[in-house]
């Protein structure tokens, strides 16, 4: 049988280092392959021209905190082996892809259980991948 992968989605949030940290804990007890993604999203790279930021300088800020957050993550794994991705693009969308394209068997992703207008508002990362994932996903709630 081949070796179950388990894809973790992540971002710099509290509510997401907390869902790493039980997607790694899992990835660990079942001896899985643990990787983790981290979209850098695009549409928050507009920069401030008000304050000298260009589009361009913002996409480098965000890369940076994608990488540094991925690092930080990756020190707290002692399992086997952990990949991390790092797509530029939508998160919505890039978790499915990366997802499909590592051939993941489950997705965990975590979420911060707004409701009501906030959540209209914002949409929900979580709620777009468990509606259109081909694999199981396990959210991990974290309260605000």
């Amino acid at each position: 049988m081949p070796s179950q992968r388990i894809l973790i989605a992540v971002d710099s949030s509290e509510f997401s280092m907390q869902a790493a940290k039980r997607g790694l804990e899992l990835a660990h007890a079942l001896r899985c392959k643990a990787a983790l993604a981290f979209v850098v999203d695009t549409s928050k790279a507009l920069g401030n021209i008000d304050a000298g930021i260009l589009p361009e300088n913002a996409l480098i800020v965000l890369k940076k905190e994608a990488e540094r957050t991925l690092d930080q993550l990756a020190a707290m794994y002692n399992g086997n082996e952990l990949m991390k991705f790092m797509p530029e693009g939508h998160p919505k969308e890039d978790i499915l892809r990366t997802a499909r394209t590592w051939e993941a068997d489950l997705i965990v992703v975590g979420t911060h259980g707004r409701t009501g207008l906030q959540h209209l508002l914002t949409g929900s990362v979580a709620e777009h991948v468990i509606r259109h994932a081909r694999v199981p996903v396990m959210v991990v709630p974290v309260a605000e």
